[in-house]
């Protein structure tokens, strides 16, 4: 134990450092990419470039976020991408629970400001990761005993997979557990992007470039704008899949995949022959 302690002690300001930029590059920008991409259900009405497919405004999000999914699994180096933030999250999510859990809250002595973004950005981490992990056994690994329902992800079926697993059921139903699902993911993401847009604050300070208490609070202003932002894309995407019905989604869907062709116009009877001139 004592050389474990010794070891991380020897190289505190390498590993503090590299925590730091880790939750920064690859997982900071991934979690903006990847609320981006979740909003699309929403800002992806507007988008009148959407697939054919989406005859009415409200298919436009489906078919955008559709092609958001296949544009990103289409990717040569996505593999290679998922390693590396896969051996990020691990690597922050080791150092952060031990620094975690090697601090102490001073909130009941000393009751300020920063003191209580200490604590909050420790148990915000502790919900993330476990936000995480639901997120991803669930639609990725395809655990749906996990599911109210028993939905499986389904990349092809984004949009209507992931609406059936958050109101609980594909038939168009909102059930409890789904409710449920859903209040966790607003507990989910909400801690995900405070964390990260705090996180992002702090790091400022480790690396040297916020010294002042002015330029702190000017880039406290930059972080609040940043999470603010974040937080009305998180919440949107939430709302959008929650309140979409899995059966009208699923409609767009297979027409995208050319499965599912809309009726052919009745065809026109011929004309009728005149009897032939005696």
């Amino acid at each position: 134990m004592s050389t474990r302690q010794g070891f991380l002690e020897r190289r505190y300001f390498l590993l503090r450092r590299l925590h730091s930029l880790t939750g920064i590059v690859p997982i900071g920008l991934f979690l903006i990419m990847h609320l981006t991409t979740n909003s699309s259900i929403v800002w992806g009405m507007m988008n009148k470039r959407a697939d054919h497919s989406a005859h009415a405004v409200s298919e436009r999000g489906v078919a955008t976020f559709q092609e958001e999914v296949n544009w990103i699994n289409g990717l040569p180096a996505i593999l290679l991408i998922e390693i590396v933030l896969w051996l990020s999250i691990a690597f922050h999510a080791v150092f952060g629970v031990y620094y975690a859990r090697t601090g102490r809250f001073n909130t009941d002595r000393y009751r300020y400001q920063d003191n209580w973004r200490y604590m909050l950005q420790r148990i915000t981490g502790y919900i993330a990761l476990l936000f995480i992990f639901y997120h991803v056994a669930t639609l990725r690994w395809g655990w749906s005993w996990l599911v109210p329902g028993g939905t499986t992800w389904d990349h092809a079926y984004a949009s209507s997979t992931l609406a059936a697993a958050l109101r609980g059921s594909a038939d168009g139903n909102v059930t409890i557990g789904g409710v449920l699902v859903s209040l966790f993911y607003v507990l989910g993401v909400t801690s995900s992007v405070f964390h990260f847009a705090n996180g992002l604050w702090t790091a400022a300070i480790t690396w040297g470039i916020t010294i002042s208490v002015q330029a702190q609070r000017r880039w406290g202003m930059v972080c609040l704008g940043l999470g603010t932002g974040l937080m009305a894309m998180a919440w949107a995407s939430i709302i959008g899949f929650a309140t979409l019905d899995p059966r009208k989604a699923q409609i767009v869907e297979e027409r995208m995949l050319g499965t599912h062709a809309p009726p052919a116009p009745e065809a026109t009877p011929p004309p009728a022959e005149s009897p032939p001139e005696p």
